[in-house]
């Protein structure tokens, strides 16, 4: 079904629906978070991450699982991710205090039957070159057995992410909305999307488009990806679909009516500081192997630099977005579609509201 918007429900949609400041409603916690790439984390070290300003050591032994420690030793408060991993503990670098995976501490000095308390353990759980934890304080649940299609040999895969300067919201709003294309206009050449519809249910939703190109032609890096945008309404549509999947998204990719994505990115967005204005992201970007060995791999760089650029102009203007809420302290967001504004009902619920600034 294809969206219109009489002028009754227009006048509706001039301001979100949201019943609180959005950018004040931090991700929640009983859920699973990506904080590290599993290349970051070699056998014997420990690594410092961190959730919307809990800091967190990972920690590699030479045998067994990485885990997850609060990073601060319970002597001195000193970073544990400034330790060494010595067998399967993590060793402060100050005093020496050691702790397991159960966040146990042992202190070299002092009898058996004198040891203090430990740290908080976050669970833990490695997935498709991602290394994730649950900061919640429920049961966790089970973690990820798949993303995108990272682990899928008919695919290739490049992964990539960074810091973003901005409330993961405005990640969520910016993937799902694909009417923001004149923003890529100078990369991708002139894209008309047509929103076909949407899905929904408890703590997810998702949406269909198809696009067409009436005065430009598709750009390299683009067609490697897709194969082609094809506006002749006598074939199958191209459809893109866009899924929150509270916390994570994903976006699939079918060429020309096909059942299997041409492309298929999973993408993961966890707060690093405690006002949560900033993310760091984790995208995993999978396109389907063509039946002639070797192409892909060949077109690779053209790839490579054709997606740095289109997630580069997407970085730039939602850390745009989050300098417009910060200067106006406020979320004055006049938000007209509708599919977006159940995205943002989404997030408030499914998320938690964060207290107050102090003055």
């Amino acid at each position: 079904m294809d969206m219109e918007l009489d002028s009754a429900e227009a006048a509706e949609t001039n301001i979100s629906s949201a019943p609180v400041d959005l950018r004040r409603v931090g991700a929640h916690p009983d859920h699973w978070y990506p904080v590290a790439w599993s290349h970051e984390v070699k056998k014997g070290q420990v690594v410092a991450s961190s959730f919307a300003g809990e800091p967190i050591a990972i920690v590699r032994p030479q045998q067994g699982d990485v885990y997850a420690l609060e990073d601060r030793c319970a002597h001195r408060q000193v970073p544990l991710s400034k330790g060494s991993v010595k067998d399967c503990r993590v060793h402060c670098c100050y005093h020496g205090w050691s702790y397991d995976a159960s966040g146990k501490c042992d202190v070299p000095y002092i009898g058996k039957g004198k040891q203090p308390n430990g740290v908080r353990v976050y669970p833990s759980a490695e997935c498709d070159g991602i290394i994730f934890i649950w900061p919640g304080s429920l049961p966790a649940a089970p973690p990820p057995a798949s993303l995108g299609a990272a682990g899928d040999k008919a695919y290739k895969t490049r992964s990539f992410g960074r810091i973003v300067n901005c409330h993961y919201t405005f990640m969520h709003e910016n993937l799902m909305d694909m009417n923001h294309q004149f923003l890529h206009i100078r990369t991708t050449g002139k894209v008309t999307p047509r929103y076909l519809g949407r899905r929904a249910g408890e703590g997810w939703m998702e949406l269909d488009y198809t696009f067409a190109r009436p005065d430009s032609k598709q750009p390299l890096g683009e067609s490697l990806i897709t194969g082609g945008f094809r506006s002749d309404a006598s074939k199958p549509r191209d459809l893109m679909t866009i899924r929150t999947e509270y916390p994570h998204q994903t976006l699939r990719f079918f060429a020309g009516g096909g059942d299997v994505p041409a492309l298929y990115v999973w993408l993961g967005y966890t707060p690093v500081d405690v006002e949560q204005r900033k993310n760091r992201s984790f995208i995993h970007l999978s396109v389907r192997r063509p039946k002639i060995p070797g192409v892909l791999d060949l077109a690779w760089p053209v790839l490579t630099w054709f997606t740095n650029r289109v997630f580069e102009e997407d970085r730039i203007i939602v850390e745009l977005e989050q300098a417009a809420y910060d200067a106006q302290g406020a979320d004055w967001n006049q938000e007209v579609f509708p599919p977006i504004r159940e995205l943002r009902d989404l997030l408030s619920r499914n998320g938690r509201v964060m207290a107050a600034r102090q003055a």
